[in-house]
């Protein structure tokens, strides 16, 4: 997917299969990724769809940070809201810190992983009863990751 600017340059903004249909609205990952990467916090970003009720689709944010880091989700939102870098419609409201961004053969962010894994209900709070979609969780999801994750909704 991409636009057209008024001199006729192409310019490339996310894969179709990687675009976020959120009520009739399109959300970039990639726009999400690049604008979670440019806070000083945080290592990678990978932004996945994943199914909601009355949206459709939102994005669900997963962050790799930086070593030392105290950033938190309620900071990285205010950052991604900062400027108008992201209107508040497109901000995340599912939310994962992970060890690493699994990754293909050749590098790339494996999202069919990310979404296979939110699927199974894989992100989890410690001292949580629910994961990251909001069900109850069994005692096996509590391992998994070491990592927490925070679904919010404002």
């Amino acid at each position: 997917m991409g636009t057209i600017s008024p001199d006729g340059f192409l310019t490339l903004t996310d894969r179709a299969k990687d675009v976020i249909k959120s009520g009739g609205e399109w959300i970039s990952s990639v726009e999400l990724e690049n604008a979670l990467m440019a806070h000083p916090d945080v290592a990678e970003a990978a932004v996945v769809a994943v199914p909601d009720d009355k949206w459709g689709e939102r994005p669900l944010a997963t962050v790799v940070l930086k070593e030392g880091s105290t950033a938190d989700f309620t900071t990285l939102r205010a950052f991604l809201q900062e400027k108008g870098r992201i209107a508040k419609w497109q901000l995340p409201e599912r939310w994962s810190v992970i060890a690493s961004v699994p990754k293909t053969s050749v590098g790339k962010f494996d999202k069919k992983v990310l979404r296979r894994q939110y699927a199974e209900g894989s992100w989890t709070s410690p001292g949580s009863d629910t994961d990251a979609r909001g069900t109850a969780r069994t005692p096996a999801y509590a391992t998994r990751w070491s990592a927490p994750a925070y679904a919010a909704r404002s």
